[in-house]
C-alpha cells in the first residue's frame, strides 16, 4: 500500500493506542511483521509540548520508516500547529484522530465526537493539510456518531477533499465503544467510493478473521489494535496466512520469553527505572493473559517495585513453563476470547 511517499512492505498496520502504542512497541511490532504502526495520540495544546509524556510520545529515535504520529484536538489552528511542530520533530506521516470514543477525549469534542460536526471536520482537515504540505495527512474515523447516524461516506468525501490520504474506519460508532461486534458494512461501502487508501479496524483477531475482512470490504490495508497487546507476532501470522493460507504454529516458550525480555528492556530504557516498571506490568500481563497458571503471576508482578524483581519474576515463570510444555497452553481456546479478558 502506498501513502504519500511511502510504500509500505505489506498492508497490515498497528493501530493507535492510548498508552500502548509507544516507540518499543511500535518498533516491537514492525520487527514481527507490522507494515506500519501509527503513535498514541499527541495532544494539539501547545502548552503540554514541554510535558515529559508528551517529549516521549514526539521521540522517534531508531524507528523504522514511516514514522505515523497521531493528533488529536478540536481547533483547527491548534491542529495545524501541532501537525507543524510533529513533523518538525520527525513525524513522516501526520494522523488525526477523529475515531477515540474516550469519554475524556470526547467530552472536550475531540476524538470520535467530531464526526457529529461535519463542518468542524472539514476545517480541522484543511488546516492540517495545508500546514505540512511535504509530509502526507491520513484520518482515523469511526463509522458514525450512533446507529442512526453512520456518516463515514460523507466523512470520506469531506477528507478527499481536504487532500487526505488514506482513511482508516473501525467499524463501530462512537455510542458503540468497543462493545458489541465491529460491522463491515459500511467499511465496504466507504471503499467502494474512495480514491484513496481504506484501512478497516475492528475485532481483527486472528489471520482468518483479516483475510475475511479484507476480502469482504475490500479495503487495502486491515489495522490491528488490542489483538497485537501481548501477542505482537500477530502480524507475522496474519502476513502469512494471506501469502500461503497455512496457519503458522504458536511461538515455542522459549521465544516468547526472549520477544518478552527484547520489550521490557525496551521500556526501561524509554521510560526510566520507575515509570518503566510501571507501563512494564500491563504488557507482562497481556503476555501471560490466558495462560495456566498465570493468575497467581499476574497478581504477584503488580506488587514488585524494581526491574530486577520484574525480570526474575518473568524468568521464573518462563522457564516454568518452557519445562512442561514446549509452546505455551492457553486456557481459552481461542485469541478473541483470551482478547475479551
Amino acid at each position: 500500500m502506498q501513502i504519500g511517499p511511502h510504500r509500505l512492505p505489506n498492508n497490515l498496520v498497528v493501530a493507535p493506542m492510548a498508552g500502548v502504542t509507544d516507540r518499543p512497541f511500535r518498533q516491537l511490532c514492525k520487527r514481527l511483521g507490522a507494515g506500519m504502526a501509527v503513535s498514541e495520540m499527541v495532544t494539539s495544546n501547545s502548552l503540554l509540548y514541554g510535558s515529559a509524556k508528551t517529549r516521549r510520545r514526539a521521540d522517534h529515535a531508531g524507528e523504522v520508516a514511516p514514522v505515523s504520529v497521531q493528533i488529536a484536538g478540536a481547533d483547527p489552528a491548534m491542529m495545524a500547529q501541532a501537525a507543524r511542530h510533529n513533523v518538525d520533530n520527525g513525524a513522516q506521516i501526520i494522523d488525526i484522530n477523529m475515531g477515540c470514543p474516550a469519554k475524556k477525549v470526547c467530552n472536550v469534542m475531540a476524538g470520535s465526537a467530531l464526526l457529529q460536526n461535519e463542518r468542524l471536520v472539514g476545517r480541522i482537515l484543511e488546516a492540517v493539510v495545508r500546514a505540512v504540505p511535504e509530509v502526507p495527512v491520513t484520518l482515523k474515523i469511526r463509522t458514525g456518531w450512533d446507529r442512526a447516524h453512520r456518516n463515514a461516506l460523507t466523512v470520506l468525501r469531506i477528507a478527499e477533499a481536504a487532500g487526505i490520504q488514506a482513511l482508516a474506519i473501525h467499524g463501530r460508532t462512537r455510542a458503540c465503544g468497543y462493545s458489541g461486534e465491529a460491522e463491515y458494512d459500511t467499511i465496504r461501502a466507504v471503499k467502494g467510493a474512495a480514491s484513496i487508501p481504506i484501512i478497516a479496524n475492528g475485532d481483527i483477531t486472528t489471520p482468518q478473521k483479516a483475510k475475511q475482512v479484507l476480502d469482504y470490504t475490500g479495503a487495502d490495508a486491515i489495522m490491528i489494535g488490542r489483538a497485537a497487546q501481548g501477542r505482537p507476532w500477530i502480524f507475522r501470522e496474519v502476513a502469512h496466512y494471506l501469502a500461503t493460507g497455512e496457519t503458522l504454529p504458536t511461538p515455542e516458550v522459549t521465544e516468547i520469553h526472549r520477544i518478552l525480555l527484547e520489550h521490557l528492556d525496551e521500556l526501561y530504557r524509554f521510560y526510566g527505572e520507575v515509570t518503566g516498571v510501571r507501563m512494564a506490568r500491563k504488557h507482562i500481563a497481556w503476555y501471560t493473559r490466558g495462560l495456566a497458571d498465570s493468575a497467581g503471576f499476574r497478581h504477584a508482578m503488580n506488587r514488585l517495585e524494581t526491574v530486577q524483581a520484574q525480570l526474575q519474576a518473568v524468568d521464573d515463570f518462563f522457564r516454568r513453563s518452557a519445562q512442561r510444555h514446549r509452546r505455551l497452553i492457553y486456557l481459552d481456546p481461542t485469541p478473541a476470547e483470551r482478547i475479551a479478558a
